[in-house]
């Protein structure tokens, strides 16, 4: 019984990678090109380049279908983009916009 659960698991989780990174995939490039509508090539450059960088790993991992590895590599992309996001509107603050 527990194999025959096991074996369910394992397939009903497998057929859902291509799924769950689409959407995080799609998060992380919103994020991405927010950062780059702000200005975070200048105001953010190391969080703005390392998003970038993630996330094309993060698309040539899922081209050889590698979700797992896709997906973490996009949630880190989303997370520097979002560290862009911020240092790019404090920057804009700072400077009266």
């Amino acid at each position: 019984m527990w194999a025959g659960a096991i074996v369910a698991m394992a397939l009903s989780t497998t057929g859902c990678g291509n799924f769950v990174y689409a959407i995080q995939v799609n998060s992380a490039s919103a994020k991405l090109e927010e950062a780059r509508s702000l200005g975070a090539e200048q105001y953010a450059p190391y969080e703005y380049y390392m998003s970038q960088q993630h996330l094309e790993k993060a698309r040539s991992e899922a081209s050889e279908a590698d979700y797992g590895d896709a997906i973490d590599l996009s949630e880190t992309a989303e997370e520097y983009a979002d560290k862009a996001i911020t240092l790019a509107r404090e920057a804009h603050r700072g400077a009266g916009r």
